[in-house]
C-alpha cells in the first residue's frame, strides 16, 4: 500500500469524452506530484501508467443499476452495465498478465447529489431518488476506503444489496414491482419550470454543492458497508453460531 502522507490521487468524471483532457492533466499531477498512486475513473488513462510502474489503484465508480435496471434512466444504465462489463473484462487482463495494479469498482445506490438539479429531463415533475438514497459523504467515505482496500468490488446499501440478490434470484417479479412503482417513484409532486437549466450541454450557473434537496430521510451511515469491513466478525459470529449448539449438546450429555 502507499504511503498515504505523499499518494497522488486523480479523480475524473466517468465521461470517455474527457479521455485526452484526463490525460493532459495526468500528465502535469506527475509532473509536479510524481507519481499517481490512486486513480478514479477513466481506467485506461490510468492504466498505461501503473502497468509500466506495476503498481497503482484504479477505482470505478459502478451502481446498482449495473445489476438491474429501471425505467426513465436506459441511457444511465447502459453506460453502468458497460463500466460493470468492462471492469470485469480488465480483470482477467490483470490476472493474464500477472498485473500487480489494483482494480475496484464500488457499486452505489442513489445518492443524494445535484444530479437531480441540473440533469436533462423531460419529465413534468422534478426527479427524485429512486427507494432510498445515502448523502453524499457516506458514497466517499467507501470510495475512499475501497481505494486503500485489496477487494475488487464493493456494494454500497442496502439497495444495491437487494438490487443485486433480488435480479439474480426474483428477475420477473422485479419486472413487475418496477413497472408499478419504478416511475412514479423517481418523481415529486413539483412541477419543472419550462425555463429549467441543465448541464448536458453548458454547466449551469448556480452555486451547487454536493448535496441536493434530498438530505431529509436520506441515509447517513451504510450498515451494509460496516459489515463489508469487517468480515472477520461476520466469519467469527457465523462460526461462533455453529459451534455453540454444540457445546450445548455436549455439556448436556
Amino acid at each position: 500500500m502507499p504511503d498515504r502522507a505523499a499518494e497522488v490521487v486523480v479523480i475524473t468524471g466517468a465521461n470517455a469524452g474527457i479521455g485526452r483532457a484526463a490525460d493532459a492533466a495526468a500528465e502535469r499531477a506527475e509532473q509536479e506530484l510524481g507519481p499517481i498512486a490512486i486513480w478514479v475513473n477513466n481506467a485506461m488513462v490510468a492504466l498505461k501508467r501503473m502497468r509500466a510502474r506495476d503498481r497503482g489503484t484504479i477505482l470505478q465508480v459502478g451502481s446498482a443499476l449495473a445489476y438491474r435496471s429501471i425505467p426513465l434512466q436506459s441511457p444511465y444504465c447502459g453506460a453502468k452495465h458497460a463500466i460493470k462489463g468492462f471492469t470485469q473484462a480488465l480483470h482477467t487482463e490483470r490476472e493474464h498478465d500477472r498485473s500487480k495494479v489494483h482494480l475496484v469498482i464500488v457499486d452505489m445506490p442513489g445518492v443524494n447529489t445535484p444530479q437531480f438539479e441540473w440533469c436533462k429531463t423531460t419529465l413534468h415533475r422534478h426527479p427524485r431518488p429512486t427507494a432510498a438514497c445515502y448523502r453524499p459523504e457516506v458514497a466517499g467515505r467507501a470510495i475512499y476506503w475501497a481505494a486503500h482496500s485489496r477487494r475488487a468490488e464493493i456494494c454500497l446499501g442496502y439497495p444495491t444489496l437487494g438490487a443485486v440478490l433480488a435480479e439474480k434470484f426474483m428477475p420477473h417479479l422485479l419486472d413487475r414491482y418496477r413497472a408499478r412503482t419504478g416511475i412514479a417513484g423517481q418523481q415529486t409532486d413539483e412541477a419543472i419550470p419550462a425555463d429549467r437549466p441543465d448541464k448536458l450541454w453548458k454547466p449551469v450557473p448556480r452555486p451547487f454543492a454536493a448535496h441536493a434537496s434530498f438530505d431529509r430521510g436520506a441515509w447517513t451511515v451504510s450498515p451494509e458497508f460496516w459489515a463489508a469491513k469487517h468480515r472477520g466478525w461476520r466469519w467469527g459470529a457465523a462460526a461462533l453460531g455453529v459451534r455453540l449448539p454444540g457445546l450445548s449438546k455436549r455439556r448436556k450429555g
